[in-house]
C-alpha cells in the first residue's frame, strides 16, 4: 500500500533532551516554567513520536530548542552545556534512526575557541551535519569579526549554518519604553532579526568572501522575499559616505545565496513568494517544531504540508522542498 505521505525531512526540529534539561535547570532554574514546560514535545519523546506518526514517513534533523547556551551561562559553562546537548542529540540519532536522520551542533558563541573546537568534534566525531546558532549573539551582529573563523571553517566543511532569531522581550519596540509589548519582540521582531542578520552578512562582504558558505534562514528568509525589489533599488541608490557596500555584484544576488525553511505556518501565497525568490533548490521543509503551535506540533505540520500541496509548482519541486534539498545540503545518509 502506498503511504499517505511522501517522505519529508524536517530540516531543523527543536528538542530539549532530558539530561541536558537537568543541567540547564541547575544553571537557569527559571527556564523550567517559562520556556520549556509549555511545549511537551520539546522534551517528551512519546508526545513527539505520536505527532510524527500522523505524517509518516517523516524524519527530523535535531536542533537544541529554546534559549541559547550563551544567554544562560558564562563562557566555560556555556561550552559545557553545548557539549552535553550535542552528545545527547548524537545519542538520540543513533538510538532512533527511523525518527532522527541527523543533528546540528549547538555552539557556545560567547566562547569562540570552544565553539570552533566543538564544531570540529561535532562534525568529525559525532557526524553532525551542520551547526546551529542564534541571532543576535549576546546582542552582537553576525558580521562581528570574532565570528569570521566559524564562517571560514564551515565554508571548508561545505555544511550549513542554520540561524534562528532570538530577540528578547527587553528589546523595546519604541525607545520611550523598556520592554516589548503584545509579544511583538517575537511576532515581528524575530522575522526582522532574521532579515537584519542576512543583511549584515551581505553588506559586510561575508557572503562575497565565502562564496561556498551555506546559511539556512528561519521563517522563509524573514522580510527579504517580499521586499526584494525594495532591497534592490535601495542598495543601488545608496550614496557614498553612508556605508555603501562595495560588492562585486548587486546586493540582491548575495541574498539569493541563502537557504530558507517553510516555517511560516502555512500560507501558500507567501510560500510561493519565497520559493520564487530563493529558487527551487534553496527551500527546505521546516515547521519550527514544536514551537509557535497551540496544538503542540501537529497544527504546524498540517498547515505547512497543506500549503505546500496547494502551491502551483511541479511535483519535482515539491519533492525538493520535502526532502531532496535537505538531503543534498546536509549530505544526509537516507
Amino acid at each position: 500500500m502506498k503511504p499517505p505521505y511522501s517522505l519529508k525531512i524536517d530540516a531543523y526540529a527543536h528538542i530539549v533532551p532530558p539530561k541536558y534539561r537537568e543541567a540547564l535547570y541547575k544553571v537557569a532554574p527559571k527556564m523550567h516554567d517559562q520556556q520549556i514546560l509549555f511545549s511537551p514535545p520539546l522534551y517528551d519523546l512519546d508526545r513527539r513520536f505520536r505527532i510524527m506518526d500522523k505524517y509518516e514517513p517523516l524524519r527530523q534533523v535535531l536542533t537544541l530548542g529554546r534559549i541559547p547556551v550563551e544567554h544562560v551561562a558564562g563562557p566555560a559553562k556555556a561550552a559545557d552545556l553545548a557539549k552535553r546537548a550535542n552528545d545527547e542529540m548524537a545519542e538520540l540519532v543513533v538510538k532512533y534512526p527511523d525518527r532522527f536522520v541527523a543533528a546540528l551542533a549547538t555552539l557556545a558563541m560567547n566562547n569562540m575557541n570552544a565553539a570552533l573546537k566543538e564544531t570540529d568534534r561535532a562534525i568529525k566525531d559525532l557526524k553532525f551535519k551542520g551547526v546551529y546558532l542564534h541571532t543576535p549573539v549576546d546582542e552582537k551582529p553576525l558580521d562581528a569579526p570574532e565570528f569570521l573563523p566559524l564562517y571560514e571553517k564551515m565554508s571548508g566543511y561545505d555544511l550549513p549554518i542554520v540561524i534562528h532569531p532570538m530577540r528578547k522581550v527587553d528589546h523595546p519596540d519604541y525607545l520611550t519604553e523598556k520592554t516589548s509589548r503584545y509579544n511583538m519582540f517575537s511576532l515581528f521582531g524575530w522575522p526582522y532579526d532574521t532579515t537584519s542578520a542576512m543583511a549584515r552578512l551581505v553588506f559586510s562582504g561575508i557572503m562575497e568572501k565565502y562564496p561556498n558558505l551555506k546559511i539556512v534562514t528561519h521563517h522563509l528568509g524573514g522580510m527579504v522575499p517580499f521586499y526584494a525589489e525594495r532591497i534592490r533599488q535601495f542598495t543601488q541608490v545608496m550614496r557614498i559616505g553612508e556605508e555603501k557596500p562595495f560588492l562585486k555584484k548587486d546586493a540582491i544576488d548575495y541574498f539569493k545565496m541563502f537557504y530558507a525553511d517553510t516555517a511560516i505556518y502555512g500560507n501558500p501565497t507567501a510560500l510561493k513568494c519565497g520559493h520564487e525568490f530563493f529558487g527551487p533548490d534553496h527551500v527546505l521543509f521546516g515547521i519550527d517544531f514544536p514551537l509557535g503551535d497551540t496544538e503542540h506540533g501537529d497544527r504546524n505540520y498540517r498547515q505547512t504540508i497543506n500549503a505546500i500541496e496547494q502551491m502551483d509548482i511541479t511535483e519535482e519541486e515539491r519533492k525538493k522542498i520535502y526532502e531532496d534539498n535537505a538531503r543534498k545540503l546536509m549530505r544526509l545518509p537516507i
